[in-house]
């Protein structure tokens, strides 16, 4: 058992969806405040929403992009919530949102100091190059994650599509750093 108390917060969760329709971008411009639209520098509409504390990328094609949510429900809540408060605005939509997470970002704590040096050579799937990158860089298979782990302890985890996977990924880094002998503890 780990010596260090993980701690595990979860920063950003991407989703994509789609309405399998199209929108007009310039009609949500037209009856929507919290909205940016800018076609000439991107062809996605930008809409906030204040709870969850998102904005979803809007495509004319009816594809969304939800990025901001701290869980796998927030980002479903959020496509919905556009998707609401665009029908109650007027805007046609006749499909639900088919939603899908495309990544999770987490930030953790192991609790302890790590060598980076000796876990590069001991750590399968390992990057350590410190003049390019202050962090060991660990691709892990199962599951499919990135991690960037830092001297002290502190990684951000990448690539997860449900929170459940970044904990996994932790608890497996953290359990391999500690039979390997790199977890140092104070």
């Amino acid at each position: 058992m780990s010596k260090g108390k993980r701690i595990v917060s979860i920063e950003n969760v991407v989703a994509s969806a789609s309405v399998n329709q199209n929108i007009n971008l310039i009609e949500i411009t037209r009856r929507f405040t919290n909205v940016e639209y800018r076609p000439d520098q991107f062809p996605g509409l930008v809409f906030r929403l204040k709870t969850p504390k998102t904005a979803t990328l809007i495509f004319s094609s009816g594809k969304m992009v939800c990025t901001g949510g701290k869980s796998e429900e927030q980002a479903f809540k959020a496509v919905h919530t556009v998707v609401k408060m665009l029908k109650d605005g007027g805007i046609e939509i006749t499909n639900e949102p088919v939603i899908e997470i495309q990544n999770i970002v987490a930030s953790a704590s192991l609790g302890g100091r790590v060598d980076l040096e000796e876990a590069a050579i001991k750590l399968p799937r390992s990057m350590y190059e410190p003049e390019q990158f202050p962090g060991l860089i660990h691709r892990m298979l199962q599951p499919k994650t990135v991690i960037l782990l830092f001297a002290s302890g502190k990684l951000v985890c990448t690539g997860a599509k449900k929170e459940q996977e970044v904990y996994e990924a932790v608890a497996n880094l953290h359990q391999t750093l500690e039979q390997m002998k790199l977890m140092v503890y104070r």
